[in-house]
């Protein structure tokens, strides 16, 4: 079955649309982002980062590619529309991590991600942004040596939130650390944060618990086993 593509109304490249934005308009005219892709009438696809979105608007460049993309239908494009579009991203990254906490498929505190990682059963390991950086190289470490990678950079991602955030996401309290044990559900949260830290970009993120970059393109080594065939 072939992957439904579109293009990018601003760069005009085309890509799998799992990977972009919908744009869509409200019934009052106005411009919002539909990252699940569910709402009604005509949309508008962009794969571009936040700073290269706001530049485009800044020149004028977006309204008029949004004019074209939506038949010269009067439009209100708003001003925070990228910082619209980042919050519900992230929105959906945190949701899609708290499904995943539900359907048994992740593991919090250090203990036990240890456990599972030197078990060879961690398939993704996830930092929030103020964990410090000694906890999260010692999981680091285990995961290495369960999935015997060591020498190799893999890693775990240091999300652009705090604690506190990630855990009113997870339902739990306290939640600094956690790992997916589940291959499907680790694919499933890549792709939410991929488009998520893409969006936002290095510059926005938070700085990684290891060195390394902190975008989508950390992901094969931070954070996702890349042999895991997706």
């Amino acid at each position: 079955m072939s992957t439904p593509v579109r293009t990018c109304v601003l760069s005009r490249e085309e890509a799998p649309r799992e990977g972009l934005i919908r744009l869509a308009v409200s019934p009052e005219g106005e411009v919002l982002p539909d990252v699940r892709a569910k709402a009604p009438g005509r949309g508008a696809w962009i794969g571009v980062s936040k700073v290269e979105l706001e530049m485009a608007q800044a020149k004028g460049k977006l309204r008029g590619a949004l004019a074209r993309a939506f038949k010269g239908a009067k439009l209100s494009v708003p001003g925070d529309l990228g910082d619209r579009i980042a919050a519900a991203l992230e929105r959906g990254a945190l949701d899609r991590l708290g499904l995943e906490a539900r359907s048994g498929h992740l593991v919090t505190g250090s203990e036990r991600i240890e456990k599972a990682a030197r078990a060879g059963r961690l398939h993704m390991l996830l930092h929030a942004g103020d964990a410090r950086a000694d906890g999260a190289a010692k999981l680091a470490q285990a995961w290495r040596v369960g999935s015997e990678s060591e020498g190799s950079g893999l890693k775990g991602l240091a999300l652009p939130v705090s604690r506190t955030i990630l855990s009113l996401a997870l339902g739990r309290e306290n939640v600094v650390h956690a790992g997916l044990t589940d291959a499907q559900a680790a694919r499933r949260v890549r792709e939410a944060l991929d488009r998520w830290l893409h969006f936002i970009g290095p510059e926005c993120a938070t700085v990684p618990c290891e060195t390394g970059s902190q975008g989508a393109s950390a992901l094969g080594a931070a954070g996702v086993k890349e042999n895991e065939g997706f």
